[in-house]
């Protein structure tokens, strides 16, 4: 192979539609490795748990909890073979959770204050030390969580964890805030609802109040809890971290949180330094300098710093909940941060509002953000059966010159699980989706833990409820315990449908991290065979992705009871652009080596398909 050919060649192709100087200098990285990246998300409470009773609300001692050191080396390797670059290990920071670990000086959490009995991880109550549950010995449980990070690096996986910057805890200590620094709020004037310099916003002269409980809840069900007394004591009391401005918010707000102040005043107006326009095409470096010599918010400064910490002790990256809760500056100014420390470092964040989008990536200098509204939406529309795939090549081209930053997936703890009966009842409708979301551009996949086994999180687990494998209470994950086996992480217990699936996102998921063909071009052939092809509809979706050196069209399904059988056709345009001649080539599937031929004749290609439901082919060309 011309490896330095090709490389100019996928460089020059795909940063062209580039905005700035940072993103062609990720893109440069990602393009010498010839891979994408693949994500595999995880709750380490769940992951090792092997305790099977699944009582609604029960204790950690009833329902178990995994342990950092579940993850073996074997654990890892495995998820490593599953096609897997990066493990993001979700809910590590230490979170509220009601369990007493009051002898290795922790305190109790009140579950007036908390969702669930294991406590929600985007409720952070201190950012320098890791959750206690997690850990075999709670007195190392750090030292724990830093063995975790040399294991995944053993095994050549890099690991992210959450940062949450929009809010903390309703009862954020920071007790393991390294002397020099100080916890978010522990300088705060109280006596104002806004400072410019306050970590929190205040509702001054207003106690806080526990929400008013609706609809026969109660915290840990109803359960007799010391702490359970519908009191919690704040004074004066903060915005809840949604926003809300009460004393009492209401039991659907964030109840459990509190917003942190970024120099938003109250009216909405900005009490910090502006970017300039030109800045969403300027590197992370020069966006760094812009803000060496300017006076930041301090809850700026506290994010950073925690960000910094984490980097240190070997974390590769974060995922940001809820960014767009967030100024952009703010985000200019924590990622050209880490970037100054690591630039490898990737940064994943949610935000929802499509036209946030270029302004969180190039201002922001977000590496990746979901793809949820655009994608994601369409994909479920479309295993659900009321969607067509003609809306996917839109989406493509809509976000075309964002595209690598828009991480895809079907799954994660915010969703409900595929086999769910509410989203599409049976793993198998999430095949072809999978296969078109992975294989569609040149951005990372995001998988969920349980997702390759086809997880329907049928469980009644307390706080949380089925269809989502619940991110608040101690619980088993079955399919996932099926694969654990009771710790010998080899699938022995899976059943047969489960075995199956696994092996399909397998060798999925393993073929896009070594293509070279999905770094490089894209287009769609959907409508050209919509309009000249018999027998294919909005059911089917095809498009080719190619490089210097791989041509793949791509094909698939999403009829779950019909079979297609079509003469797919390449469209002149891009046979020219493959400089392909009028002659019959061997197309073998990657995923299990079905061979066919694409015969070109008067410059358009032509493959006789045969897909069964749910079926994808990746056709790769041999010249």
């Amino acid at each position: 192979m011309k490896s330095s050919k090709l490389l100019f060649f996928l460089i020059v192709t795909l940063l062209s539609c580039k905005p700035d100087k940072e993103a062609k200098e990720v893109m440069t990285r990602e393009l010498k490795t010839y891979k994408k990246a693949v994500i595999y998300q995880v709750f380490p409470r769940l992951f090792g748990n092997t305790n099977t009773t699944n009582k609604p609300w029960g204790t950690i001692e009833e329902n178990g909890v995994g342990k950092f050191s579940d993850f073996s080396i074997k654990a890892l390797e495995e998820i490593k073979n599953l096609g897997v670059t990066h493990i993001w290990y979700t809910g590590v920071p230490h979170h509220g959770v009601i369990t007493d670990y009051s002898k290795y000086g922790i305190s109790n959490d009140d579950p007036d204050i908390f969702k669930g009995r294991a406590g929600s991880p985007y409720a952070v109550k201190d950012y320098y030390n890791v959750n206690p549950d997690l850990a075999d010995d709670p007195a190392k449980r750090l030292e724990e969580f830093k063995a975790l990070i040399d294991r995944t690096h053993k095994v050549g996986m890099k690991l992210l964890i959450d940062i949450v910057p929009n809010h903390v805890a309703r009862n954020y200590e920071g007790k393991s805030t390294p002397s020099g620094y100080e916890p978010f709020g522990a300088s705060d004037d109280t006596s104002v609802e806004y400072a410019k310099h306050n970590n929190f916003y205040y509702v001054v002269g207003e106690a806080f109040q526990i929400p008013n409980w609706e609809n026969g809840y109660r915290p840990l069900g109803g359960e007799d809890h010391e702490m359970a007394d519908g009191k919690f004591t704040e004074i004066p009391a903060k915005w809840t971290g949604n926003g809300s401005r009460s004393p009492q918010p209401n039991m659907n707000d964030w109840y459990e949180t509190v917003k942190i102040n970024y120099g938003v005043r109250p009216d909405g107006s900005y009490d910090f330094d502006r970017l300039p326009n030109d800045y969403d095409s300027k590197s992370f470096k020069e966006h760094f300098e812009f803000w060496s010599d300017k006076e930041v918010p301090n809850s700026w400064v506290k994010f950073k710093d925690v960000a910094l910490y984490w980097l240190a002790l070997g974390v590769d990256g974060f995922r940001f909940d809820m960014a767009e809760m967030v100024p952009v500056e703010f985000w200019s100014y924590m990622n050209s941060s880490i970037k100054m420390k690591n630039q490898e470092a990737m940064i994943v964040a949610e935000v929802y509002q499509p036209q946030l989008y270029r302004d969180y990536i190039q201002k922001g200098k977000m590496d990746y953000l979901y793809d949820k509204v655009e994608l994601y939406d369409s994909l479920k529309h479309i295993m659900q059966g009321h969607g067509w795939t003609d809306h996917i090549p839109k989406v493509q081209e809509g976000l075309a010159d964002i595209e690598h930053h828009m991480l895809h997936f079907l799954e994660n703890h915010d969703e409900q699980r595929i086999a769910s009966p509410d989203f599409a009842g049976d793993a198998l409708k999430g095949k072809p989706a999978m296969v078109v979301s992975a294989t569609l551009s040149t951005s990372p996949t995001m998988i969920y833990f349980g997702q390759e086994f086809g997880e329907p999180a049928t469980e009644n687990a307390g706080f949380g409820s089925p269809t989502r494998t619940s991110i608040f209470d101690y619980i088993g994950v079955p399919s996932h315990q099926r694969w654990v086996n009771d710790k010998k992480y080899d699938g022995g217990q899976l059943r047969d449908d489960e075995r199956e699936l696994r092996d399909f996102y397998q060798r999925l998921l393993n073929f896009t991290i070594n293509s070279e063909g999905l770094m490089g071009n894209y287009q769609d052939i959907h409508y050209y065979n919509k309009d000249h092809t018999e027998g294919y509809d909005h059911r089917v979706l095809s498009f080719v992705r190619w490089s210097e050196n791989q041509k793949l069209i791509i094909v698939s399904n999403f009829q779950a009871d019909d079979s297609r059988v079509f003469e797919l056709k390449v469209p002149a345009e891009i046979i020219s652009k493959w400089k392909m001649t009028n002659a019959a080539y061997k197309v073998t599937d990657a995923l299990y080596q079905n061979v066919s031929q694409l015969h070109i004749e008067d410059g358009i290609g032509k493959i006789q398909v045969t897909l069964n439901p749910l079926e994808s082919f990746i056709f790769e060309v041999e010249e």
